[in-house]
C-alpha cells in the first residue's frame, strides 16, 4: 500500500502540497479510520486531513487549467486488469474526438507505451509505492501534454479499487470499470470507489458465458450505492459497446460547451 494516505501512513509527503467530489475523499477517509483503530490519533489525523486539504486545492486548480483549454478530464479507476488501457486503445480507433491519457503505475511505461503507439499522447506517471494518482501528480503530466490540441484528457488512475477514491485529481467526471472475471460482488465490497462514479462500466462481457457474473445483481448493488450513475456493458471485442462509451462521453461534452 502506499505511503501517503491513511491506509499506509509515513512521513513520506513531499508531493502533496473539490468541487463536486470534495465529500467523497473526506467520506473514504472516514470509513478509513473506523476501519483502522491506528489510525485513530488525533495528530494522525490532522496530518490526513492537512494531505487531504492541500491536494484538494491542487486539484481545484487542474480544473481549472482544463475548463481553460475547454478540455473534458476523466478519471478512470478499477482494479488492475478490468481493462482500462484496453478500452481506450479501442476508443483511438474509432473516437472522433481528440483526446490524451495521463497513465498511472507503480512501474513501467507499458501502458502509456500502448497508447502512444495508437498515435496519442500519453504521459507516464510512475508512483513508486502509491498506490494512488494525486492531483500533484496530475498537474506535473498537465504540461507534458498538448492539452490545447485536445478535447478530453483521459486519466487512467492506478489499478487499486480503494485509495484512489479519496483523491480528487482535478477531473471533472469519474469512470469506474469492473470486469466480468472479478465477479459483481466487488461493487459491495469496495463501495466508497462506486459512490464516486459518473460511470459505472462492466467490462468484458464476451466472458460472460464463462463466469458465474450475474449481471441484474451487479447493476442492482450498484445503484443502490449511486442511483444517479450511468452503466454500461462492455467488450472490447464489441465496437457498438464501445459507441455507447463514447457517446456518453459526447454528451458530457457537450454539456460542458
Amino acid at each position: 500500500m502506499c505511503k501517503d494516505c491513511g491506509c499506509s501512513l509515513t512521513d513520506h509527503h513531499h508531493h502533496h502540497g473539490h468541487e463536486d467530489h470534495h465529500h467523497h475523499s473526506h467520506a473514504h477517509h472516514h470509513e478509513t479510520l473506523h476501519a483502522n483503530p491506528q489510525l485513530n490519533d488525533p495528530k494522525t489525523i490532522s496530518v490526513i486531513t492537512k494531505i487531504l486539504d492541500k491536494n484538494d486545492q491542487e486539484a481545484i486548480h487542474n480544473r481549472a487549467h482544463f475548463d481553460d483549454h475547454s478540455v473534458l478530464a476523466i478519471n478512470m479507476m478499477s482494479s488492475p486488469g478490468s481493462g482500462k488501457t484496453a478500452l481506450l486503445e479501442k476508443m483511438a480507433d474509432i473516437a472522433s474526438f481528440k483526446f490524451g491519457v495521463i497513465e498511472g503505475d507503480l512501474e513501467t511505461s507499458r501502458d502509456a507505451d500502448r497508447i502512444r503507439a495508437k498515435g496519442i499522447p500519453a504521459y507516464q506517471i510512475q508512483t513508486g509505492s502509491a498506490c494512488h494518482l494525486d492531483a500533484f501528480m496530475v498537474h506535473r503530466a498537465l504540461h507534458e501534454l498538448p492539452i490545447a490540441d485536445l478535447e478530453v484528457c483521459f486519466i487512467e488512475n492506478v489499478g487499486n479499487l480503494v485509495c484512489p477514491a479519496s483523491y480528487d485529481v482535478g477531473a471533472h467526471l469519474n469512470i469506474v470499470l469492473v470486469s466480468v472475471p472479478e465477479g459483481e460482488d466487488k461493487i459491495e465490497k469496495y463501495p466508497v470507489m462506486f459512490r464516486t462514479a459518473d460511470l459505472i462500466l462492466i467490462t468484458k462481457c464476451d466472458l460472460l458465458p464463462h463466469f458465474d457474473f450475474n449481471i441484474s445483481s451487479a447493476k442492482e448493488a450498484a445503484r443502490k450505492l449511486k442511483p444517479s450513475a450511468d452503466i454500461l456493458e462492455i467488450s472490447t471485442k464489441d465496437d457498438e459497446s464501445i459507441l455507447k462509451v463514447i457517446r456518453w462521453i459526447e454528451f458530457k461534452k457537450s454539456m460542458r460547451n
